[in-house]
């Protein structure tokens, strides 16, 4: 077999070759090209390492602001509320004011009128026994013929009207 005493024959060269392909890419590619591509992988790693730090540093001042801006919200709505209720109490007190001057008002306007019809009542009153005592003493005067005394037709008035 002549083929494999050709191979053979070749085969140290083959494995020279091979080892000097070999060689060849272990130094180009594993030392030259592999330590190029690991530190751009590493650079990026460590920029992907550096966004997410910075981003959980933001979003903790982030919750930091908000918790301040509750705080100053809840300070200011009770500052509100504190307003809001001084305001509804000088309120009160300036409406309790005008009520009890228009209830003097009005009390002392009631009071007016009904001095006023006491005395047109009073009056009223003296004007029906006027005119009643007239009348009782005609009256007298057609029926009997006698002719009677205002003071006697007065009280006579003045009982009927006593006992109703």
């Amino acid at each position: 077999m002549p083929q494999i005493a050709q191979i053979a024959e070749t085969y140290s060269s083959q494995i020279f070759w091979l080892l000097l392909t070999f060689g060849f890419v272990f130094f180009v590619i594993g030392l030259g090209m592999v330590p190029k591509v690991q530190g751009t992988a590493d650079a990026r790693d460590a920029k992907i390492s550096g966004d997410l730090d910075a981003a959980k540093a933001a979003f903790a001042r982030a919750d930091e602001a908000e918790a301040d801006y509750r705080v100053r919200d809840a300070e200011s709505r009770a500052a509100a509320q504190a307003m809001l209720a001084k305001a509804k109490s000088e309120a009160a007190k300036a409406s309790e004011i005008k009520l009890a001057a228009a209830d003097a008002e009005v009390a002392a306007k009631i009071a007016a009128a009904e001095a006023r019809i006491q005395v047109a009542s009073t009056a009223a009153l003296a004007e029906i026994e006027t005119v009643a005592a007239e009348a009782a003493r005609d009256m007298v005067a057609r029926i009997s013929g006698v002719e009677a005394s205002d003071d006697a037709a007065r009280n006579a008035v003045k009982a009927a009207l006593a006992h109703g």
